[in-house]
């Protein structure tokens, strides 16, 4: 049946179970411009259960639109409290910059421009071993001259940056793989494996971040990583293996658990 007016599109969102279906609809309306045939595809793959920011093509994060596309993670909103801590303890002119599996690169793309907004200056290297969020976080960063490398963690970056990274802002992969199955059909159906399986415990790719971080970060540098709660006590104890201040952040507003690891001056 076609979607022909705001009130229509609303109400088979919210038959479909869209919880904002009043916000979903406005978007796609906004989206499909003056198309009725387009408007009625687009609400036809939402109640599908395709995400949202697919259809649009964009991920509103800490005030800014960020291209998105299909198969590539979308950045939650909670992990906004990540960029908030970064951005708020640099306290320098300047500062290297990077956004470790970078997926859309929103991380980088936000810590930039706030950081820029109060005159620091940036430079802002991201990367990510899938070549699709590779492709997508190159568009999103372009405007900053901002280089996006394809590869496996710290593989990636150029030799150069070794010791020389002053925030290193890395959204690793924390649920367990046997709860994978557990998370929404929008998220396990659509999104690429490896930004959500994060192996037995969670904690698998932290590990590896946190290894190379004790030589990647320059003294007094740190690491920025969201964590489940349950995660905390662990991550701890991994960034003191590696030589690393560890630290945890929480936020009720945002409901997220940020784990930060510093190198010793």
């Amino acid at each position: 049946m076609s979607v022909t007016d705001s009130a229509d599109v609303v109400a088979t969102l919210r038959r479909a179970g869209c919880v904002f279906a009043e916000d979903e609809a406005a978007l796609l309306i906004e989206a499909a411009g003056a198309d009725p045939a387009r408007l009625d595809q687009l609400v036809a793959q939402r109640v599908s259960g395709t995400p949202l920011e697919y259809l649009l093509g964009w991920v509103e994060f800490r005030g800014m639109r960020v291209g998105v596309r299909a198969g590539v993670f979308v950045p939650r909103q909670r992990t906004g409290f990540l960029v908030e801590q970064a951005v708020s303890e640099v306290t320098a002119d300047s500062v290297r910059v990077v956004d470790l599996c970078c997926g859309c690169g929103a991380l980088g793309i936000t810590a930039a421009a706030e950081l820029t907004g109060r005159g620091c200056a940036v430079q802002l290297v991201a990367a990510d071993i899938d070549p699709v969020a590779v492709a997508c976080a190159r568009e999103n960063l372009a405007s900053l001259h901002a280089p996006v490398y394809e590869g496996d963690l710290f593989d990636a970056l150029p030799a150069e940056l070794c010791g020389h990274i002053d925030v290193l802002l890395a959204n690793t992969p924390y649920v367990p793989s046997a709860r994978v199955a557990d998370l929404p059909p929008e998220a396990r159906e659509h999104e690429p494996l490896v930004a959500l399986d994060g192996g037995a415990d969670g904690l698998a790719v932290f590990r590896r971040v946190a290894e190379g971080a004790a030589h990647w970060l320059t003294p007094g540098g740190s690491l920025y990583v969201e964590t489940g709660t349950e995660q905390v006590d662990t991550a701890h104890a991994v960034l003191r293996e590696h030589g690393l201040a560890p630290r945890v952040e929480t936020s009720e507003e945002y409901y997220a658990t940020v784990v930060i690891g510093t190198r010793p001056i």
